[in-house]
């Protein structure tokens, strides 16, 4: 089993720094390849210093960019609990931007109807050139999360979710990640030691640590 490559910083600020210049050159390196570049972003509150860093960047063809998201919550539009909300806010690219469809009333056939987006931009099966990650203190990552029914979802590249932290969510699916070029988990904050060594160690007991280990990055600094 391979190994995730690791890179510790000092500091967030050196983290989202990083993270952005692996993004950054993924972008560059698909766009010479394929003409395109494809890739799913995550929330919660670890990305959003990374993509003000890449938003900056004027070497990146953008507007050959399609951005999905990773994960999203069921909350109204431009509700604070919206990735989506500060993802546009943060991220102001001219990229093609596929929001998840958060607000239809059948959130499985939303999931099947994000997952079609998928297959127009990436193929048949979608291969996502970058599938940028988070990690919960508890082990989550995307909206993959302990428990949940969603964990074992082997058929299909996006699902919806049971609630978690009072809201219902919908979700890349692990086949979804592990088919991507490059996965990319940025990972700052407290609480997450152990989560960290866990997904570092390959712990399948929690879910990041199911994660395709070879083609995966992780980033990170300030973990306590």
């Amino acid at each position: 089993m391979t190994d995730p490559a690791v890179e510790r910083l000092p500091g967030e600020e050196d983290a989202a720094a990083r993270a952005a210049e692996r993004v950054a050159a993924a972008a560059i390196a698909a766009i010479a390849a394929r003409g395109a570049f494809t890739v799913a972003l995550s929330g919660g509150r670890t990305p959003w210093r990374m993509l003000e860093i890449l938003a900056r960047r004027d070497d990146v063809r953008w507007e050959r960019a399609t951005v999905f998201q990773t994960d999203e919550r069921v909350a109204p539009e431009g509700d604070p609990d919206r990735n989506w909300t500060r993802l546009r806010s943060s991220f102001p690219v001219p990229a093609t931007f596929r929001p998840m469809p958060v607000l239809d009333a059948d959130l499985g056939a939303a999931a099947r109807a994000y997952a079609a987006l998928l297959e127009s931009a990436a193929g048949r099966p979608p291969v996502l050139d970058l599938v940028h990650l988070g990690l919960g203190a508890d082990g989550h990552t995307a909206s993959l999360v302990p428990g949940d029914p969603a964990l074992d979802v082997a058929d299909a590249d996006a699902a919806a979710t049971g609630p978690y932290q009072g809201r219902r969510r919908l979700t890349l699916t692990f086949p979804a990640i592990d088919r991507a070029r490059e996965r990319l988990f940025l990972v700052t904050g407290a609480g997450k030691r152990e989560a960290l060594d866990r997904l570092l160690s390959g712990d399948r007991s929690i879910p990041a640590g199911r994660v395709r280990r070879d083609g995966t990055t992780v980033v990170a600094a300030a973990v306590t």
